[in-house]
């Protein structure tokens, strides 16, 4: 018997739009061999197998388009192929990288299919192919298969590399408002925006957080002595430098205190209201192991509060939780807090979980709390009796619609004092609902770079939508960070319209970009002589905070091989359908695919954006129904049968008439330029620029309001410029 086998030939990182979709993808080239002879209802057991390793797959609708569609098609019989894309994104779905949008066509040679799933990572997306692979052939085989342990693994690999829950919280508000994003790094430095209309965030800080009011915000003592002069009301407090010290300020400060580091963060290191000497030193020693200085400061009554200021506003306020555990006369306080608390599924290690899970060490707080109450870790609690484990630490109970307007104005003021565009502000009060100074409520710290997936997942309360409010303070409600992008694509002939538009765009006075088939140009300055269409070499321009617009040419091969460097464009251009030959690596197909291919240059032309397109050819004419702007057509002949409808439905056309260049709309032309003119026909005859350049970068220039008496200017002066 022919043993049945699935070989992944091939993976793909389609880092931009491309011709399955928008986003990112991994295409993986799979040759399922024997495998083509049995779809899944002729295997023995694998349907079953399947679905009792992935119950999650019920939830996939496939083509089907209902819960419970893709086991309706696994019933039925489907190709393994197939599978492996829906187990691949169930692997992906469970390890916490959802990602819904997947396809499996064939390649072309029997039983080779493209298999394509969404990835927001590729190292994450490759592993998710293998193991899906390795989890079918298990199937079909009836061999166990570790689910559990492989999804772990995929788990482990998308908390390590994915960019973290509060950072994706921004990027996906930015997404919603067709804002592009651009990750930096390999840790949660985004890009939101292109060129120079970007923004920066690292996770909660922003290019607008300042590195002054960072530092201040680090330092508690000085971030008092600031919020003070500015009569926001905060706590008595001195630095310490000995648990001898620690107890001598207490006193001067008077009893109850509280003891924490200059420098912590996350409530690590914070004892609170201590009244003995013994209690205060080793509070001493608790603070002084998580940061660099010890501060003793009053204690305030009350609860502890977090409030996350975004601008001018407070977008989101949690309260503290305290945690006990009650005693049962046979088990270790150890123990009971495994039971009572860490069992929680809210709790966890990992940064997704909305409530910590408590471990006793020597430097925890909870330590002291438990020897204030004559207890250690291996005590055993008498049945029925309470014990405090820790008072401070998990803010995680939204209280965002009790805030009181007195105290939302005193958090903002303190974060403005510090300087913070964005803040964690940290206050005690009985009532975060009424004036903080009517109940002796304080703000006790500011913090930069503020944690918000206590605000995404509360472990009781509303979610409150803080990544937005990010996006909006970062973006006005009419800002997309975009600049014009314009993007062109053809047979081979598509270079000399994208440097004149270039040109054209420069002379407008805007710094621009161009990526093209000779090279990489920065302001008509020559980066790079070679790769200007590489994916990496091409997104510079976009990274780049000087460049004000940027043109891109691409070719099937790019498109096919790498994706789009850009998500969408203001501009997009058809010169002509480019054949199949020579793509016969990529398994591109017959002639007749191409359209299907090239669509992409136009899917991603904005609403407010306009298609350019080649009516004499009727493949690249008939990509008008793909646009979501408008089109200009144009042409040589200005009889073209597909102008002249173009026309007629109050369309913009363009053509030559006479050796004029004309633009029309309805009755209106603009006559542009004449190839009689000297300049302009010393152009064509060194083979600077062809007709059809022109004719091309006229539309794209009409499209992007560029004038008719600049275009002419720019074509008559174009070669002046470091192209040649």
């Amino acid at each position: 018997m022919t043993p049945k086998n699935i070989q992944l030939l091939r993976m793909t990182h389609l880092r931009g739009p491309n011709i399955w979709t928008y986003r990112p993808v991994m295409e993986a080239l799979v040759d399922i061999g024997a495998l083509e002879d049995f779809p899944s209802n002729t295997l023995p057991g694998f349907n079953q197998r399947l679905t009792a390793w992935l119950p999650g797959l019920i939830e996939h609708r496939c083509s089907v388009g209902e819960r419970g569609g893709f086991l309706q098609r696994l019933e039925e019989g489907t190709w393994s192929g197939h599978v492996l894309e829906h187990v691949a994104l169930e692997l992906q779905t469970q390890a916490g990288m959802q990602t819904g949008f997947g396809k499996a066509r064939e390649a072309g040679p029997r039983g080779v299919y493209k298999v394509v799933i969404r990835t927001r990572h590729d190292g994450v997306s490759r592993s998710a192919l293998e193991t899906a692979r390795e989890l079918i052939l298990a199937a079909i085989e009836g061999r166990p298969f570790d689910v559990k342990s492989e999804i772990n693994r995929l788990k482990q690999m998308v908390d390590s590399l994915c960019i973290g829950p509060s950072t994706a919280s921004i990027v996906d508000a930015a997404t919603d408002r067709g804002i592009p994003s651009i990750r930096l790094n390999d840790g949660n430095l985004v890009q939101l925006g292109y060129g120079a209309q970007q923004r920066r965030i690292w996770t909660a800080e922003t290019d607008q957080t300042s590195a002054i009011a960072e530092g201040i915000s680090k330092d508690k003592d000085l971030t008092k002595q600031l919020l003070g002069m500015c009569g926001v009301p905060v706590p008595e407090g001195q630095i310490v430098d000995s648990p001898a010290a620690a107890w001598e300020a207490a006193q001067d400060i008077g009893l109850p205190v509280c003891v924490k580091p200059t420098d912590g963060n996350h409530a690590r290191g914070v004892s609170l209201e201590l009244y003995k000497q013994a209690d205060i030193a080793a509070a001493y020693d608790i603070a002084l192991a998580e940061g660099s200085e010890v501060i003793v400061e009053r204690f305030i009554l009350g609860e502890e509060h977090r409030l996350l200021v975004v601008g001018n506003q407070v977008a989101a306020a949690n309260k503290g939780e305290t945690a006990s555990v009650v005693g049962d006369g046979v088990h270790t306080v150890a123990e009971l807090i495994e039971s009572q608390i860490n069992s929680d599924p809210r709790r966890g290690e990992e940064e997704d979980f909305p409530l910590d899970t408590i471990r006793l060490d020597e430097h925890t707080t909870s330590v002291l709390e438990l020897k204030r109450q004559g207890l250690t870790a291996d005590s055993v609690p008498e049945a029925s009796r309470s014990v405090l484990v820790m008072r401070t630490g998990n803010m995680a109970l939204d209280v965002t619609d009790n805030v009181h307007p007195d105290v939302a104005a005193q958090a903002v003021l303190a974060a403005r004092t510090v300087g913070l565009d964005i803040a964690g502000v940290d206050l005690v009060a009985q009532d975060i609902s009424k004036p903080l100074a009517a109940q002796g409520g304080a703000i006790v710290e500011v913090n930069a770079g503020p944690g918000l997936l206590m605000h995404l997942k509360p472990a009781a309360g509303k979610p409150r939508p803080v990544g937005q409010a990010i996006a909006n303070h970062l973006f006005n409600t009419s800002d997309t960070g975009r600049i014009p992008v314009v993007g062109l694509m053809g047979d081979g002939d598509t270079s000399r319209p994208a440097q004149l538009v270039s040109w054209l765009l420069h002379l407008k006075g805007l710094y621009t970009g161009l990526a093209c088939a000779d090279g990489l140009f920065m302001n008509q300055r020559q980066l790079q002589s070679q790769g200007g269409m590489d994916w990496d070499n091409a997104q510079r321009l976009l990274i780049n905070r000087s460049v004000q617009a940027a043109v891109f040419e691409s070719d099937a091969r790019h498109l096919l091989a790498e994706g789009l460097p850009y998500d969408r464009c203001l501009v997009g251009v058809v010169t002509r359908m480019p054949k199949a030959l020579g793509l016969e690596d990529l398994y591109a197909g017959p002639d007749e695919k191409m359209p299907t291919y090239i669509r992409t240059q136009i899917d991603v032309v904005l609403p407010n954006g306009t298609a350019v397109l080649n009516a004499a050819d009727t493949l690249v004419a008939d990509l008008a129904a793909h646009c979501d702007g408008s089109v200009i057509f144009y042409a040589d002949d200005e009889n073209t049968p597909r102008l002249q409808a173009h026309l007629a439905q109050a369309g913009r056309v363009a053509f030559w008439r006479e050796d004029q260049l004309v633009l029309k709309e309805g009755a209106r032309e603009h006559l542009v330029l004449s190839t009689k003119r000297p300049a302009v026909a010393r152009l064509i005859k060194e083979g600077l620029l062809g007709a059809d350049d022109m004719l091309v970068a006229a539309c794209v220039a009409w499209a992007l309001d560029i004038s008719t008496d600049l275009i002419r200017a720019g074509v008559k002066s174009f070669g002046q410029n470091t192209f040649h």
